[in-house]
């Protein structure tokens, strides 16, 4: 294997390290919200967020397709700002795996920030804390398990992205053909041992990503017994 045929892993590191850093920031006020609000829409919200969980890749895929068109509002203001277009472009990868990712970091922040209660930050608001800092030194710290599975699944989740990164980019080497599609294409021309290779490199990857999530709740799990 040549270092030409382990491009599309970088790349789909770089969109994986991408999308999970600024998951991350946006999700963090969406799910502090649906933690604690008391609004009739919010179960229409969560309902929104979560349906990258049931809905077909390739269904959200072509509406994304869509919408990022140049003619579309959205691929229009992306046109007019950077001179480029979302379809068939790294950008518009990075952009259509928020939606397709969203859910992956919204979920676990939501739960841990639940879970969490109001003592904390009542006490903190008791010493003349503002919401803003009650948050970012009482709230987001006691919150780290749940940062840190929303990181990890978001990352695993966009290494295997398929049906969306397909249908938004394409297939183009160096821009938007990550390692999902790469393999896709390797079978289609019976290349299997290059298919192998980048499976299991795949493979392992993914396995080690969700062992070090579950090695870290589980220690968790323990000091919460002990």
């Amino acid at each position: 294997m040549t270092l030409a045929d382990l491009a599309p892993l970088w790349l789909t590191l770089k969109l994986a390290a991408t999308v999970t850093a600024l998951l991350l920031v946006l999700g963090t006020p969406l799910a502090w919200w649906l933690a604690r609000t008391r609004s009739r829409i919010a179960p229409a919200v969560e309902a929104v967020t979560a349906l990258p969980l049931v809905l077909p890749p390739t269904v959200l895929g072509f509406y994304l397709l869509l919408a990022f068109n140049p003619t579309a509002p959205l691929g229009g203001f992306w046109m007019s700002l950077t001179g480029g277009t979302l379809t068939f472009s790294f950008a518009g990868l990075v952009v259509a795996s928020l939606f397709y990712s969203l859910p992956f970091t919204v979920q676990p922040l939501q739960a841990a920030f639940t879970s969490l209660g109001r003592a904390p930050l009542e006490a903190a608001a008791s010493v003349g804390a503002g919401p803003l800092d009650a948050f970012l030194t009482v709230a987001a710290p006691l919150s780290m398990r749940g940062y840190l599975t929303a990181a990890i699944l978001t990352f695993a989740h966009t290494l295997g992205e398929f049906g969306v990164v397909l249908m938004v980019g394409g297939n183009i080497p160096g821009e938007t053909r990550v390692i999902s599609i790469a393999i896709y294409e390797e079978v289609e021309t019976l290349d299997y041992t290059t298919a192998h290779l980048l499976s299991g490199l795949l493979l392992g990857l993914s396995f080690a990503i969700l062992l070090a999530l579950y090695t870290v709740n589980g220690r968790g799990r323990m000091r919460g017994l002990g």
